[in-house]
């Protein structure tokens, strides 16, 4: 199992090239060559679309690019579960959309169970194949949904189909029904 962190920034090390960031998963978790480990890091770069971006430094990429750096570090190590602690919060609504996209592309390409953290409801509609949503303060299981959009799923397209409409003021509905229930009168 491995952690995507929410703040990247905290995350990512800034004296290492991209490279060498995802290296050091690789390296912390195996023994590897060298030539191994830059082939592999090579690899999952491009997954994440950071091709060229090898030498370059955290500080001279955007915020987007830096987060698809620690994701290609986490994915490098090859975990059974990957868990992203809501990891598109600080990046921008177009950059967390490209993210979004990263996400379902490595869900539908590797062998991983993704568990995803947000409070963004369409976010966990768009993302998921499931959707434990927790009561107010951690209190246990509120809601439990099963979704059940065709894939391969895209920004566009599948926020159109009305299933997603329908799933979304699902979950929008249990939220506000547990937030009516938990406020005094």
């Amino acid at each position: 199992m491995i952690y995507v962190f929410q703040q990247y920034t905290k995350s990512i090390l800034p004296w290492r090239t991209v490279i060498e960031n995802v290296e050091f998963g690789l390296r912390a978790q195996r023994s590897v060559s060298s030539k191994e480990a830059r082939e592999r890091c090579r690899e999952y770069l491009s997954l994440v679309g950071l091709n060229g971006y090898d030498d370059y430094y955290p500080y001279q990429l955007s915020g987007g690019m830096q987060q698809r750096v620690c994701i290609a570090r986490a994915l490098i190590c090859e975990p059974d579960v990957l868990l992203m602690d809501e990891p598109f919060s600080a990046v921008d609504a177009m950059t967390r959309a490209i993210l979004q996209e990263l996400v379902m592309r490595i869900w539908q390409t590797l062998p991983i169970t993704v568990l995803f953290v947000t409070h963004d409801v369409d976010e966990a509609v768009f993302l998921s194949s499931r959707i434990i949503s927790l009561g107010r303060h951690g209190t246990g299981v509120a809601e439990d949904v099963a979704i059940n959009l065709p894939t391969p799923r895209d920004q566009i397209a599948t926020r159109a189909d009305p299933k997603f409409t329908e799933l979304r003021q699902k979950l929008f509905a249990s939220i506000f029904a547990q937030e009516k229930c938990a406020t005094p009168s």
